[in-house]
């Protein structure tokens, strides 16, 4: 199956889901340079799948789903932080890493097949 448009790709459906649950859950946060950057991060993921794709070359996109991997990873990295800091319930915690997980291997697969 060819896929004619980004909004197509289950990875950027799933980062703009995550992007959505982040937002939702930290919207309150005083600590506004944290949470800067975790919404950043976030929206890095769905934004770099979107923009490799509409370059039309596989060599291009390649490049920026290793970007959007990137943020993914920062994403969780920032995460890790915001459990000790008690920005975040458990429950939630374990959510937001699955989903990032989840779609960095997505990410991974889309980068095989382009290789």
């Amino acid at each position: 199956m060819k896929i004619e448009r980004f909004e197509d790709i289950i990875a950027w459906q799933k980062a703009k889901d995550l992007t959505l649950d982040i937002y939702g859950l930290f919207k309150d946060l005083k600590d506004y340079g944290f949470k800067d950057q975790l919404l950043r991060a976030s929206v890095s993921i769905m934004n770099n799948i979107a923009e490799g794709f509409e370059r039309r070359s596989d060599k291009e996109f390649k490049r920026y789903l290793f970007m959007a991997k990137g943020s993914a990873g920062e994403v969780r990295s920032m995460l890790y932080l915001s459990l000790p800091l008690k920005y975040i319930d458990d429950k939630n915690y374990n959510t937001l890493i699955q989903k990032s997980n989840e779609i960095s291997k997505l990410i991974s697969g889309l980068i095989k097949t382009l290789s």
